[in-house]
């Protein structure tokens, strides 16, 4: 039976997804096979060494030692698409926050007293201040267009936007997915001169890091607003902060507060409720589910932040999953060493991503733990495992 250690309240459709016959769950598993996450915090966490996978229920990684779980063979999974659509709906909201003056507004109707008459007439003379613009005819701007950023896309365009993305590596099937009205920029700049609005859907990693600095901020057109619902580091606070104060800026919105932007009247900050619908905590739990379940039943390996994506169709064969340093002749030694136990290869897919390759293999005998020492004592294999 497969152990799985849940290190956050998971939504229980996504527990509910594990056969009981198969997969025992708990809070405090010991010497778990599987971990599954949302938030917790593991970079100072003791890894067991029964751990196989790690499925976090959410997009970002960056509460996981990723490059330390490479190194020991642990394929790190997320739910890229799944709060998709709770995140596309935000961006919009925060868009007619903004260009509509909503919540200053807000903020001025609740406070303001008299008689019903008296009330009347100070709205009629003030509300000129709160004026704001309509979302047709504006650009937007879209940094990344992954599963949220095509969303985001195509939702403006209906709403009568133009709208101008940037991502170099964006994958085909999103591409496919990407109105045809939309228009894809060659650069980062052209983005940001040419956006009324400029939302981030971008990973934050070492070349996103502050990717929004003073220089390309001043790039931004006057009175722009920017919007990030992806990674508060991807934005340079000081510098965004000095834009706002110098009125280069209209508004802020993001997810993130901090003790910066509070009492700012230029900024809208949420607390980091991109994903907080009842929808999508639902879509991340099954989906982080059903990949756990893939990996340690087929040894496929999907939406991975670390290792290849890797599926193999089932043979009447008996199947190991071998990991292993990204270098040359491994294939032919793990051979090798199947060939000289007089077991036929069925099938074998060999797959790497940077430094560390995957396999799995179909044989036509029973895989046992002779088979599998013979394998783990290969120099350059990290893991050997039965599937």
């Amino acid at each position: 039976m497969f152990r799985i250690l849940a290190l956050n309240n998971i939504a229980d459709a996504g527990l509910k997804s594990f056969n009981p016959n198969k997969y025992s769950l708990s809070k405090d598993m010991a010497n778990p096979d599987a971990i599954l996450l949302r938030s917790f915090n593991m970079h100072d966490y003791p890894i067991p060494p029964s751990l196989q996978v790690i499925s976090r229920a959410g997009i970002g990684v960056n509460n996981i030692p990723v490059d330390a779980m490479t190194k020991l063979g642990i394929p790190v999974l997320n739910t890229p698409g799944s709060n998709a659509n709770a995140v596309k709906e935000l961006v919009i909201t925060s868009m007619l926050l903004a260009c509509r003056n909503v919540l200053s507004a807000w903020a001025y109707a609740g406070q303001v007293s008299g008689t019903d008459n008296e009330i009347n007439e100070q709205v009629e003379k003030n509300k000129s201040q709160f004026s704001g613009f309509e979302l047709v005819e504006k650009t937007l701007g879209i940094i990344g267009l992954g599963q949220i950023g095509v969303k985001v896309a195509n939702a403006a365009t209906s709403l009568g936007m133009k709208v101008i993305g940037y991502d170099p590596a964006m994958t085909v099937e999103n591409a496919w997915q990407l109105n045809p009205a939309v228009r894809q920029a060659e650069n980062l700049e052209q983005v940001l001169t040419h956006a009324d609005f400029v939302t981030i859907h971008a990973p934050l990693n070492e070349k996103t890091k502050k990717l929004l600095n003073a220089e390309r901020i001043k790039l931004m057109r006057s009175n722009a607003i920017l919007l990030n619902f992806a990674r508060e580091e991807i934005v340079d606070n000081e510098a965004l902060i000095a834009a706002l104060n110098a009125g280069k800026l209209h508004y802020y919105v993001c997810d993130f507060p901090n003790n910066l932007f509070k009492n700012n009247p230029r900024i809208i900050c949420l607390p980091h409720l991109g994903a907080s619908t009842s929808e999508a905590e639902v879509n991340c739990a099954v989906m982080a589910a059903q990949q756990i379940q893939q990996y340690l039943e087929l040894g496929h390996i999907k939406n991975a932040v670390n290792f290849p994506t890797v599926s193999m169709p089932a043979s009447e064969g008996h199947r190991l999953a071998v990991i292993n340093e990204n270098i040359p002749n491994m294939v032919a030694q793990i051979s090798s060493v199947i060939s000289q136990e007089k077991i036929n290869i069925i099938d074998l897919l060999n797959k790497s991503r940077e430094n560390i390759a995957y396999n799995l293999i179909d044989i036509n005998q029973p895989v046992t733990e002779k088979l599998l020492q013979g394998i783990s004592a290969v120099k350059g294999v990290i893991r050997a495992r039965a599937i």
